[in-house]
């Protein structure tokens, strides 16, 4: 499937919505550093930085029709996608708990042993009909059923779960009123986020071209939204 030959569909979702998004998410990122560069700033950026790497891995594979390259980009891409939510989880740890007990060390430790965990993805991608297939005439992913509920579980595990829950017990200690809804803004973009997250996990399994083109509408709404209200409830803060 060349360039040329690729549906209209997949060319608005892939070039064009997706090129938004990563375009807002690369200008977020620049907004963030460009601020300041100390740790919390940099921890933050790294939320947007991933998905940016993510599309435009994608970007690359969407016209290619080798199987095994295929796979491999998307593989990559579903890893730097699913890594970032991991940087919100440690942002949020930096700010509940002093720097005393969420050290250096253990920032780096969380953050390579979720990326441990995402990396057994290669597990399923070697067993036969567990992993993912792609093939004519669309070359879209389709997931089986064994490696999404791996995704399903580690992400509502290791990140969902935990970063809502952490980000109630932040909001528990403001006191003022303006933060509070702040953090009220950051919430509802992170929640807009892994919508966007689960809507892409049953899309994928599901292989339906019309839903995987509602899916791709709503989540460019969800995910624009979502990485604004972050910023906006947060990213501004940040001095």
């Amino acid at each position: 499937m060349s360039f040329y030959q690729m549906n209209i569909t997949r060319f608005l979702t892939v070039y064009v919505a997706q090129g938004v998004m990563c375009f807002y998410f690369a200008f977020l990122a620049y907004k963030i550093l460009k601020r300041d560069r100390k740790r919390l700033n940099a921890i933050f950026s790294g939320f947007y930085i991933c998905n940016v790497i993510a599309l435009c891995v994608n970007f690359i594979y969407a016209t290619l029709t080798d199987e095994n390259i295929v796979l491999a980009m998307h593989s990559i891409t579903t890893f730097f996608a699913f890594y970032s939510p991991i940087f919100i989880l440690v942002f949020e740890l930096m700010l509940l708990k002093p720097e005393k007990v969420i050290t250096h060390k253990k920032q780096i430790t969380i953050l390579i042993g979720y990326a441990v965990v995402l990396s057994f993805m290669a597990i399923f991608l070697l067993i036969e009909d567990w992993g993912v297939e792609v093939g004519a005439p669309n070359w879209t992913p389709h997931w089986m059923l064994p490696f999404f509920l791996y995704f399903v579980l580690i992400v509502s595990i290791c990140v969902v779960g935990p970063s809502f829950f952490i980000s109630y017990q932040i909001y528990k200690k403001f006191e003022d009123i303006q933060l509070k809804r702040k953090w009220k803004y950051f919430i509802f973009g992170l929640g807009a986020f892994y919508a966007c997250a689960y809507g892409i996990f049953v899309s994928n399994f599901l292989d339906i071209p019309l839903f995987r083109t509602i899916i791709g509408i709503v989540d460019l709404i969800l995910i624009i939204s979502g990485a604004y209200l972050m910023y906006n409830g947060v990213g501004r803060q940040l001095e």
